[in-house]
């Protein structure tokens, strides 16, 4: 029983890890060309203060916005290839990036 508990376990961490890894992966390929530098004013990655009045907005908001586009961010924010899913899931880390 405890060898079950222990596999479910570590596929718990590794598909958490893995999903951590493909956020990251989406930022840095997709986002990060003005989340990193604050182009167009896009709010930096990691900027607590940028990030505050967008993260109390709520991530449905944030979704919307993303999906959408903003400003001279695009729908999608160039990631037209990634769900609904992805998209938020990548919100979320850089709003906890920025938390």
């Amino acid at each position: 029983m405890k060898t079950i508990a222990s596999l479910i376990t570590v596929t718990a961490l590794l598909t958490v890890a893995g999903t951590a890894s493909a956020d990251k992966a989406i930022y840095d390929s997709k986002c990060s060309a003005c989340h990193a530098t604050g182009v167009a004013g896009a709010p930096k990655f990691g900027d607590k203060e940028a990030w505050a009045p967008r993260i109390a907005t709520g991530m449905d908001t944030l979704l919307a916005v993303a999906t959408k586009g903003k400003g001279a961010m695009p729908p999608k924010g160039t990631c037209m290839d990634c769900t609904e899913e992805q998209l938020k899931s990548t919100i979320q880390y850089m709003v906890d990036a920025a938390k």
